[in-house]
């Protein structure tokens, strides 16, 4: 499983003109789910996600994560949308291939998946529709882009 985050100022997902999901400060998510990918990659990707260093301290340092935000006076958000495109493998010409992401009902699954963990462990989660063409607005912070992946034999979350 994979995802690329961007730390953002605020970021929104649009379908079909309207606004689907919608945070201010904290990470836009680009999730892939990949094939073998199973409920063990999700949690450990997740539990990547909201630990890791990458908000701002008052020294300008990268100390603080989305999770520890609200000791801060904030709540950072978290913006879930699905990219199943982050598989793409452009090693054989010109046209990619997508053969690396999971079946298009694995990925909902795992990205359904995703989404209800996140709600469990974190305050502000919204979402893109799955599948959809969506059309996302950002304002990246830094700007911060970082990939994360979780290979299948990666194992249970620590």
């Amino acid at each position: 499983m994979m995802a690329l985050l961007q730390r953002v100022r605020h970021a929104r997902v649009e379908v079909a003109g309207k606004v689907v999901g919608e945070i201010g400060v904290g990470l836009l998510v680009l999730l892939c789910a990949e094939r073998g990918d199973s409920e063990l990659q999700s949690d450990k990707l997740l539990a990547k996600i909201l630990k890791l260093r990458i908000f701002s301290d008052a020294a300008g340092k990268m100390n603080h994560s989305l999770q520890n935000l609200d000791g801060l006076g904030q709540t950072g958000g978290l913006l879930v949308v699905s990219q199943f495109t982050l598989a793409a493998d452009a090693s054989g010409g010109n046209r990619p291939s997508f053969t690396a992401a999971a079946a298009p009902e694995d990925g909902r699954w795992l990205y359904d998946y995703f989404v209800a963990q996140a709600r469990l462990l974190h305050p502000l989660v919204q979402t893109g529709e799955f599948a959809a063409d969506m059309q996302v607005t950002l304002v990246n912070d830094g700007p911060v882009t970082i990939p994360l992946r979780v290979a299948p034999t990666d194992g249970p979350p620590r």
